[in-house]
């Protein structure tokens, strides 16, 4: 049964006096004192006010935030169904034991058409923006990305809030931020596998910040945002500066309160006002103005033009993939709930918008009725809490009918959980280096040992691909490498040997079975004990 408890959260910074069991359905204690010092919502908006919308802003820019709400169906709902028969086994090199091994399962893809992009595992990191989080760890998420061998995309307003960037005539002709995030990339790609993109919202576009990316910067893939990912209105950040944020009012942005008022700007200083609100204009889109717009990138010089949707309604989610199709687009990506990374309004990341497994039922099946119709179909994406491999083989093989088309999904995108891993590489690294790895996770240093060197078990492997340049490398890409390449590209090849599927492409919806009746009304998959019912009986009866 899904439920949210408004009345506390770990990420605004509200509790109860009470227990969570013995909280009132809305959120509230069953009796309110007048002299409770403890701050629930109510108690804290009363002080704080809009404040209390978003994550605690004392964590802005060293946190990430994500909806703990529980949708009523879970990728846990679908069970992955394995097999041990030969015949079940694809290819035919594959029907041998001595070949047959979780190492040589082939977990690599592709995103686009005319000029695909290779990834070694079906990951990509979702668009990090302006975001202080992001800025600041730049360097980490962009050569984590190159190493591994994924896509990564850049995402909005990073020209925008860059205060070093050169804007004439309203268009960006330089932005140090931007340039220093795609050279990040670009020092440790290879070529090959992976590439860099950039996202653009109203406001980038009102910059020109895709023809700067493409023609500038020489960058091959543009993605379009028309609102936010987890959420359904534009980006949001908070500036605790004054004059910076009186530069972003006055490149258009929407800024709260106005710091071009005198009595704001006094309120500031005497401290009484603390931040502000940056927020970006929404998209309003049509079918026609997309294709025409998407055709004028193309023209501009994009290989590669995606689209990233955001949590909307499920008819709103289909025109898109319908758009989509119209403009012959190479990608989507999906972003539903509980995913989220910056300052989102947290009622907004609890309550609206479609959650990611109901999103991925919704798209595939439409994907599935375009491809019938004789419809380009783009490659898609799904992004929204994804962390481990079981979710990821779960949604690709429901994007692919056996003996059928697909999969439609083509990789997860994410970015709560790359910045996870960014965290706690630097901060065990740091440990490590100033020598308190002992003191500060005793039990983790007695088992791996205190060095740098020992604590990442990726770290040979590294040094034997990089030599002496490893110490050049930022330390958070070792945590992306070791959690994407190694965790996720390992499990996912480990369970795909279990199905006895040797490649990406052969994962299929027969390899799926719901656990919960509702699992299997939403995703059109038979229960445990109603599939293969018809093939026991034959076998019986043989």
């Amino acid at each position: 049964m899904a439920r949210t408890n408004l009345g506390f959260s770990d990420a605004t910074g509200t509790r109860l006096r009470v227990r969570y069991e013995d909280a009132q359905v809305h959120g509230l204690c069953p009796i309110c004192l007048e002299d409770c010092p403890v701050l629930c919502t109510v108690g804290r908006a009363a002080l704080r006010g809009r404040e209390v919308l978003y994550p605690r802003p004392d964590y802005f820019g060293r946190s990430v935030a994500g909806s703990n709400k529980i949708y009523g169906l879970d990728w846990a709902d679908l069970q992955i169904m394995s097999d041990v028969r030969a015949e079940a086994t694809f290819p035919e090199e594959f029907r041998n034991p001595d070949k047959a091994i979780f190492e040589a399962v082939d977990i690599t893809t592709s995103i686009g058409f005319k000029h695909p992009i290779k990834l070694k595992v079906p990951v990509t990191i979702a668009a990090l923006g302006s975001t202080k989080v992001a800025a600041k760890n730049a360097e980490h998420i962009y050569a984590g990305a190159a190493i591994s061998g994924i896509l990564t995309i850049i995402g909005e307003n990073v020209c925008g809030m860059d205060p070093n960037a050169v804007i004439s005539n309203g268009k960006v002709q330089d932005s140090p931020d931007m340039r220093r995030r795609v050279e990040a990339f670009r020092k440790w790609w290879d070529g090959e596998w992976g590439d860099i993109g950039v996202q653009t919202n109203v406001e980038d576009q009102r910059l020109g910040v895709d023809v700067y990316a493409i023609t500038k910067l020489e960058v091959n893939v543009i993605e379009r945002k028309w609102g936010q990912g987890a959420k359904s209105i534009g980006g949001e950040v908070r500036i605790f500066d004054l004059d910076r944020a009186i530069t972003l009012r006055k490149r258009g942005y929407i800024v709260i309160p106005d710091p071009l008022d005198p009595a704001v700007q006094e309120a500031f200083k005497a401290g009484i006002i603390r931040s502000f609100e940056r927020h970006s204009r929404l998209g309003m889109p049509t079918i026609e103005s997309f294709v025409e717009d998407v055709e004028k990138l193309r023209e501009q010089g994009a290989k590669v033009v995606g689209l990233k949707m955001g949590q909307y309604r499920p008819y709103t989610l289909v025109w898109a993939l319908k758009a989509a199709s119209e403009a012959k687009l190479d990608y989507v990506t999906f972003d539903g709930q509980p995913g989220g990374t910056g300052m989102s309004p947290w009622p907004m990341m609890l309550e609206q918008g479609v959650p990611t497994t109901y999103m991925a039922a919704i798209v595939i099946e439409a994907a599935y009725r375009l491809w019938k119709k004789g419809k380009h179909v783009p490659h898609i994406m799904m992004a929204g809490g994804f962390c481990c491999p079981t979710q990821i083989f779960k949604v690709i093989a429901l994007s692919k009918w056996p003996n059928g088309p697909g999969p439609f999904v083509k990789a997860v995108a994410m970015a709560k959980p790359i910045l996870t891993a960014v965290f706690k590489a630097k901060l065990f690294y740091e440990w490590a280096v100033k020598g308190e790895l002992e003191k500060r996770a005793p039990q983790f240093a007695k088992f791996y040992g205190t060095k740098p060197e020992q604590i990442f078990e990726v770290w040979h492997d590294l040094k034997v691909k990089f030599g002496d340049r490893l110490k050049e490398l930022p330390v958070g890409a070792i945590g992306i490498y070791s959690y994407v390449v190694e965790y996720i590209g390992v499990g996912l090849k480990q369970l795909m040997a279990g199905a006895r599927r040797f490649r990406l492409d052969l994962l299929d919806r027969s390899l799926l079975a719901a656990l919960t009746p509702l699992a299997k009304e939403v995703f059109k998959i038979p229960m445990i004990h109603e599939l293969d019912r018809e093939a026991i009986d034959a076998l019986l009866e043989s």
